[in-house]
Formats: C-alpha cells, sequence, structure tokens
C-alpha cells in the first residue's frame, strides 16, 4: 500500500529494454548474460511478434557491444542487417558463398588446440550422418529415432577415412599442422573411393555433395573471413533437403569463430525445429547450448512449431538449458505443451492463448512477468516487415517533413 509501484519485477541496473512490465507498469530491463547462462528460447505461433522481439533485442544488444549472428532462414533479418552496417550472407546453390566444414579453428588456448582436430571429427560425423540421410526424430511419443543412418561399420570405416583425409593434407593432431590448407568433401569422396571395406558405398552416398545436384556450396575451400558486429546467414533460397545441412555448417562454422576470438556474442537460430527434426542436429545444438557460456555465447531459439520441437528429447534439453525464455501467443495446442513444461498457473495458460501480438510471458531464472514488447518508432523502421506498417510510418513521415 505504501509503495504502489513495488511488486515481484525483473528491472536491473545492467541490461537493455525488453518491454514494459504489464503487472505494475514497470520497465522490463535485463542483462541475459547475468544469468547461470545467457542461452534463451522464443517459442510463439506465427504472427504474433517473436521475429520482432529477437530483432528488437539484437538491436539494442549491439549498442551495448554484443556481436549477433543470425541464422535466417525466411529473410526476414535483412532490412535491420543492412540498416547496421552488417553483414549479410546468401547461401545458395547458385551464389558464390563457400563454406568449408572441414575448416578448423585456430585457437590460442594449449587446451583447445590440442583437441581442434578431434572436436572438428566428432563434428563431421554428425554433419556426414545428416548429409546421408540422417536418423529422423520422431517428434511425437517418446522422442525415439528412425534406423540410424550408419552402421558401426560404416561408421568405423567413415571416421578411418576422415583421419586419411586430414593427414594427406598434412594436418595431424599436433596443432602445428593446423594451419595447413584444410581438405575439402571431395578428398574425403576420394578418400572413400580408393579404400577397401564400405568405403566405395560410403563414396556413393556422397557423391551428389562433390559433383552431383548439391556439388560446390559445401565442397570447396572457404571464401568468407566476416568482421562485423552483426551477421546474417540467409538460406532461404536453399532446398529444403539442404537446410539442416546449411544450418549444420552454419553453426559450426560460427561456433569455430567464437572458439577462436572469444567476445561476448549472440547467435540466433530462427526456425530451430528444422535442426530438432534429425537425431544429429539436435545432438549438435545441444551441445553448443550447453558449453556456449564458457565461450561468452549466448544462443537464442526460435520455434513456431513447439509441439515438434518440445517432442523431441534434445528439444526439451535445450529449453532446460536456457535460463531465459520468452513465450508469446499459441496455439492452444501448444499451450497444453508448455504449461507442462513451465508450470503455468490456469490463468497463465489462458492469456498465452489470447495474448495480443508483442505481448506475453518473460521468464528469466526463477521470476517471471508478462511482458509487452515495446519498441521506438525508429527501431520499428529498421525491424518490422510487416508491409502496412512500413507503408503507414514511410506516410507518416512524408507528412512530417511536409
Amino acid at each position: 500500500t505504501t509503495f504502489p509501484f513495488t511488486s515481484s519485477d525483473l528491472t536491473d541496473d545492467h541490461g537493455i529494454l525488453y518491454g514494459v512490465n504489464m503487472n505494475n507498469s514497470g520497465l522490463v530491463i535485463f542483462d541475459r548474460f547475468s544469468l547461470e547462462n545467457g542461452n534463451a528460447v522464443v517459442f510463439a505461433k506465427s504472427g504474433a511478434g517473436k521475429s520482432f522481439t529477437v530483432k528488437l533485442e539484437a538491436l539494442r544488444s549491439m549498442m551495448m557491444g554484443i556481436e549477433i549472428f543470425i541464422i535466417d532462414p525466411e529473410n526476414e533479418y535483412q532490412r535491420m542487417a543492412e540498416a547496421v552496417g552488417g553483414a549479410y550472407v546468401k547461401l545458395s546453390l547458385g551464389s558464390p558463398t563457400r563454406i568449408n566444414p572441414f575448416d578448423l579453428p585456430q585457437v590460442i588456448d594449449t587446451e583447445e588446440a590440442d583437441n581442434a582436430l578431434r572436436s572438428n571429427l566428432i563434428t563431421l560425423h554428425g554433419l556426414l550422418r545428416l548429409m546421408m540421410g540422417g536418423a529422423q526424430i520422431q517428434m511425437q511419443g517418446s522422442g525415439g529415432v528412425v534406423a540410424p543412418a550408419l552402421s558401426p561399420v560404416e561408421e568405423a570405416d567413415l571416421d578411418a577415412a576422415l583421419i586419411e583425409t586430414y593427414a594427406r593434407a598434412g594436418i595431424t593432431n599436433d596443432p602445428l599442422t593446423h594451419m595447413s590448407p584444410p581438405p575439402t568433401i571431395i578428398d574425403l569422396y576420394d578418400t572413400l573411393l580408393h579404400m577397401g571395406g564400405t568405403g566405395p558405398q560410403l563414396a556413393q552416398r556422397l557423391r551428389k555433395y562433390t559433383n552431383g545436384t548439391f556439388a560446390g556450396i559445401f565442397s570447396q575451400p572457404s571464401n568468407i573471413d566476416i568482421d562485423n558486429p552483426m551477421v546474417v546467414f540467409n538460406i532461404r533460397d536453399l532446398e529444403d533437403e539442404l537446410r539442416p545441412v546449411a544450418m549444420y555448417i552454419v553453426l559450426n562454422y560460427i561456433w569455430n569463430k567464437t572458439k577462436s576470438d572469444q567476445k561476448k556474442r549472440m547467435l540466433i537460430v530462427d526456425e530451430a525445429w528444422q535442426l530438432m527434426k534429425y537425431e544429429d542436429s539436435a545432438n549438435f545444438m545441444f551441445s553448443l547450448a550447453k558449453r556456449a557460456r564458457k565461450y561468452n555465447l549466448g544462443i537464442t531459439t526460435i520455434s513456431q512449431d513447439v509441439e515438434d520441437f518440445m517432442g523431441s528429447r534434445m528439444g526439451r534439453a535445450i529449453v532446460s538449458n536456457s535460463s531465459m525464455q520468452i513465450l508469446l501467443k499459441q496455439s492452444p495446442s501448444a499451450v497444453d505443451v508448455l504449461g507442462d513444461v513451465f508450470k503455468l498457473t490456469s490463468e497463465e495458460k489462458n492469456r498465452l492463448s489470447q495474448f495480443p501480438v508483442g505481448q506475453g510471458l518473460f521468464f528469466a531464472g526463477q521470476s517471471h512477468v508478462h511482458i509487452q514488447v515495446a519498441a521506438s518508432e525508429t527501431e520499428t523502421r529498421l525491424i518490422t516487415t510487416n508491409p502496412e506498417q512500413i507503408r503507414s510510418m514511410e506516410q507518416s513521415k512524408d507528412i512530417n517533413i511536409e
């Protein structure tokens, strides 16, 4: 009664403004890196404002000196990237951009350097299983998987071929050899083709990536070296079959850069359910979420397919390893799933299906509030993709000028 504007809130001395606390009209100012980890998940149905919310956070985080990486599957981040002078990398079969998954991180830390090759070999195993028809996760039920992509014998032959392919390029476990030009998938294809056992059969399964339909984009030396506070990787024009592979390779590229040059960074993975469909990409995503804090990295995972995401064992694990969650308007079926995961009250579940655009529940650690995301007109101009909103603001600008 004495202090009518004081209540449970999420206002901190440091951090960025996320919006208005609808419980007490206070401001939600928070530093996600002050939590146990800097990871976040954002769930919302299409049109609820999830991309707007994430772009607003990215824009304000840049003002605090945080670098931003974004995997953009629907070309929603180009306007913002261009407005702030960011780098916009378009990945498609016809684009000149090339990323070689065999690249090794140039790390300074002795322990990291000693394990760099072994770590990348493990990552490549997961990637190659995905490229050869990765085990797809059954989203309903217990989260089991379909038959594995490779048999134990094929796994062993692939491991031997990877080690030999690096050795042919002069790269061994000795960190001093890691400055040599790395091999490519074409080199691995050649190694498999001329070895015994299941090597030739594995080579044929990789053929479409070396000299077939998908050749070029991931089978040649990397030609990008980005040093920019905001980098957007656009994968909209990639075929559906290539999207999970591309997301995996881009994640690994970002991860290697994070380990090589440690700064405070955010990685935004939009439509992350595409990674959750496959066991190997889901495991890789979880591995990054679990280890990100060590490298000053905060991962933002965004999805509108809540049931599919939460139906995956790794999806639930990623949520558990994210200290911040934002839940915007949901479909009725998704509300029940999220209600069980986040222990929502009946009133909160009722609100979750009826929130207007830009309103939702903001979780940080053990606290959560009802939030209204708030942006200035200038910020809205930079980040909105709503044609009507853009047209309305342009008309308003013309009137003000006159």
